[in-house]
């Protein structure tokens, strides 16, 4: 007798549509990773200090952050082609113009600018592959989608930082503004869902803001991702600091073990729940940050790496199906509004209150709090679990 498990295989992920979102998503990713370690190091020859790395970095997430909520609304009312092409539009816009700014306050005018367009770009995709992937194979399709972006993590960050010591910057923000350009161009081409006008649609109240059923997994999204605003924003400069020689195969080890986690932590999310796969996930991340802290030579560097590309490889998915799982038809796009707008709060805060400690102390203190964070994220999942109010898949029963 055929299981519940062999039927839900039988469900396809993967279309033309499905592999135009996912090959849009890696080039805009790509271009992205490609900022993220060089932006530090273009703010340093510009003259800036670590405050204002943390502001600059911060800025980006906080004016994605705002946005999202819109975009959650707009996904729902003007289409997902709309929103996700205006997005790409604004990226390519404002990062193409970053090699061309010397004066610190307008790159940060120009980093919101990004923010927003990335706020609708990624609210945008994350809904689109919702759209796309069958309900009963969420978690194994939103994983395959990541690998997109964890793909581009494998090469991007490292292909920046050597492109940053053979070209100018504004070259480099150049090629990377036309990889944005590239996802714009596939973009054009995907059918997208249609935009439900029917007269009986709920409107949403005026101040409606979030998804509440998606609230519990972008908590625990937001403690983990203030560890991004300390590795992205810091980790080149601890590292040079320490004399660590390698920062690129960090950036390497962490996409390659994220990339393997995410083959079949989404499976195991879909079939065991999610008790199977977030608990590991964070548990590896807080050891990570551990190292990093410590941080004596590469061969602990990436190690380090690996430990929290597995970690992160296996939660983020599972969390993001989590999140919209729960939410009905009408409010996936505000489910993701509200996962990712968490996703940015712990990346803004995490930048900004890093770039204070690394200020005030040293950039070893930076790893210790952010282990500080992972941990709460453990705390408050078995709360979740303690107080009856975890709503994440459970294990699926045969049949």
């Amino acid at each position: 007798m055929r299981t519940a498990v062999d039927r839900i295989h039988d469900e396809k992920i993967f279309s033309k549509d499905f592999a135009l979102i996912w090959f849009a998503n890696f080039f805009v990713f790509l271009g992205f990773q490609m900022t993220l370690p060089t932006i530090p190091v273009f703010i340093n020859d510009l003259g800036g200090s670590d405050q204002l790395i943390g502001i600059v970095v911060g800025v980006f997430t906080f004016s994605a952050l705002i946005i999202r909520p819109y975009v959650g609304h707009a996904l729902e009312s003007k289409g997902r082609g709309y929103v996700y092409i205006f997005g790409l539009f604004l990226f390519v816009l404002s990062v193409g113009s970053f090699g061309f700014i010397s004066i610190i306050w307008m790159l940060i005018m120009m980093r919101i600018v990004q923010g927003v367009g990335w706020g609708y770009s990624t609210t945008a995709s994350g809904t689109i592959a919702t759209d796309l992937i069958p309900p009963n194979r969420r978690g194994e399709g939103m994983g395959y989608f990541g690998l997109s972006g964890n793909f581009a993590l494998a090469v991007g960050p490292a292909l920046g930082l050597t492109l940053a010591h053979t070209i100018n910057f504004t070259v480099l923000f150049l090629v990377c503004a036309a990889l944005g350009f590239i996802a714009l161009i596939l973009a054009l081409n995907i059918q997208y869902k249609k935009v439900d006008d029917s007269p009986h649609k709920t409107k949403p109240a005026r101040f409606d803001v979030f998804e509440k059923s998606a609230l519990h997994p972008a908590i625990i999204l937001f403690f983990i991702t203030s560890t991004f605003g300390g590795i992205t924003s810091f980790l080149p400069l601890y590292t040079a600091e320490k004399q660590i020689a390698g920062i690129q195969l960090y950036f390497i080890s962490f996409a390659l073990f994220l990339m393997l986690s995410r083959v079949f932590a989404g499976k195991i999310y879909d079939e065991k729940g999610d008790l199977y796969v977030v608990p590991p996930g964070i548990l590896l991340t807080f050891i990570a940050m551990l190292l990093l802290s410590w941080l004596p030579n590469t061969i602990t560097m990436i190690i380090a790496g690996a430990l929290f590309g597995f970690g992160f490889g296996a939660v983020q998915p599972a969390l993001q199906a989590w999140a919209v799982d729960k939410a009905p038809e009408n409010r996936k796009g505000m489910a993701n509004a509200t996962f990712f707008s968490f996703f940015d709060l712990g990346v803004g805060v995490g930048a900004i209150l890093f770039g204070q400690l690394a200020y005030m102390y040293n950039y070893a203190v930076i790893y210790l709090v952010a282990a500080l964070f992972v941990f709460f994220a453990l705390i408050y999942y078995f709360i979740l679990i303690v107080t009856g109010r975890r709503e994440g898949r459970k294990a699926r029963q045969s049949t």
